[in-house]
């Protein structure tokens, strides 16, 4: 992989990671939270061979600017890099794929139907109008889904940082994968990348600046929000799906009623892996999207 900085037209500089020959097939790939580039590390040798691969920080992460203000990271704004990026590196058509909260930059660009995406690909992040329907109706994904209550208080930062990095760490990925797959040299990575000036603030504000509703265990009678009830544009894009199926903050009950809200869809179950399924089980991951995208 090779690494550069790049200044977009949205005002945010980004580092940005590729690979693969420079006239293959342009594929983005967008990272999640507490990730980077990195994300796609067990990725990249699979499929370099047959596109270029495009995978920026996300702002507020690893190399890439971190804004200060909670606004700076609503959806709009991080579509809005997307796009730039796409421009910067003269690609008028891409295809996408996203893991968790690259996931969800994903999706809500492809709702907006724009023409730039050719296909789509999904890696354990939920569609909108699902996520917020379980996080009100289903007890078990609101439970899996307090720890995004905990990240959205104020003070998160100090508590993360009391703690320590390490501790960060094992909190971050016990709960989901065998620390010993994850190399002293990844863990010093990560950890230098969430102790840089402004990350957490920045890595936080994602939780912050979005829209979703999460209501607390006790809350009942929960109402929808009006964006619900309006209703979501159905995605027309080709669209992978795939599920580590041992996510124990994104449920399977994610995949229950999707084929109703996307035209053409395509989904690949992992069952031995769970959220960060990119790294944790990259052959299968790799061999859905060279099908797909291919």
């Amino acid at each position: 992989m090779n690494a550069e900085r790049i200044r977009l037209s949205t005002g945010v500089t980004l580092n940005v990671a590729t690979a693969g020959p420079e006239d293959a097939p342009p594929v983005i790939l967008l990272h999640g939270f507490p990730e980077s580039h990195r994300t796609w590390r067990g990725i990249v040798p699979l499929l370099e061979g047959k596109f270029r691969l495009i995978m920026p920080d996300q702002r507020g992460f690893g190399g890439s600017d971190k804004p200060e203000r909670i606004e700076d990271y609503r959806t709009d704004k991080v579509i809005a890099d997307l796009l730039a990026l796409a421009e910067a590196l003269g690609h008028d058509s891409f295809d996408l794929v996203g893991h968790d909260w690259g996931g969800a930059v994903a999706w809500a660009a492809a709702l907006r139907g724009g023409p730039h995406i050719s296909k789509l690909a999904i890696i354990n992040s939920p569609h909108p109008l699902i996520f917020q329907r379980t996080l009100i109706d289903d007890p078990a994904q609101r439970a899996a889904s307090q720890y995004m209550r905990a990240f959205r208080a104020t003070g998160m930062e100090e508590q993360i940082r009391a703690m320590g990095w390490d501790t960060f760490f094992e909190k971050s990925f016990t709960p989901h994968v065998d620390l010993s797959i994850i190399s002293d040299e990844e863990r010093a990575a990560y950890i230098d990348q969430w102790s840089a000036e402004g990350a957490l603030e920045a890595m936080l504000a994602w939780y912050r600046a979005g829209p979703i509703i999460v209501p607390d265990m006790d809350e009942e009678d929960v109402p929808y929000p009006d964006w619900m009830l309006a209703g979501v544009p159905q995605i027309r894009i080709p669209t992978l799906v795939v599920w580590g199926m041992k996510d124990p903050a994104l449920l399977p009950c994610q995949l229950d009623g999707l084929d109703a809200l996307v035209d053409d869809l395509t989904i690949e179950k992992i069952d031995d892996a769970g959220h960060f399924v990119p790294w944790e089980k990259p052959e299968p991951v790799a061999r859905a999207l060279a099908d797909f995208l291919g």
